[in-house]
């Protein structure tokens, strides 16, 4: 789970920019915050984001205990040129992985979360 703080931006950015799919959103007015889900796919197929919006909180700290999350991608120079060009954050230009060979990249969402891109070739 990741809080954000604004619901629809984020939901753009995981949508549009990194095609993942808006799988369900949820209301909760009596607690005051939003969910939505979004994924590849639904649970248990495929794992879920879930991102909260707390109402009336529009930014959080990730906090030293964040790191990244990591999503394996067909070609990370095509996925970072297509986040590039929809206003997305590359913060890490692709290429090889420090001490080996995979081919990795480094973005930010909206609000400063680190997303790991690994290429993955076909079979993997």
């Amino acid at each position: 789970m990741l809080r954000v703080g604004d619901l629809q931006r984020s939901i753009d950015f995981y949508t549009r920019l990194l095609g993942m799919t808006l799988l369900r959103t949820t209301e909760r007015p009596e607690q005051k915050y939003s969910l939505a889900f979004v994924g590849y796919a639904s649970n248990p197929q495929q794992a879920e984001i879930e991102l909260t919006y707390n109402w009336g909180v529009d930014h959080y700290e990730p906090g030293t205990a964040y790191g990244h999350i990591a999503l394996g991608v067909p070609d990370v120079y095509a996925a970072c040129d297509r986040i590039r060009a929809g206003g997305g954050k590359v913060t890490r230009e692709p290429g090889p992985v420090k001490g080996g060979s995979t081919v990795i990249a480094f973005i930010a969402d909206p609000d400063g979360y680190k997303i790991e891109l690994i290429q993955r070739d076909s079979g993997d």
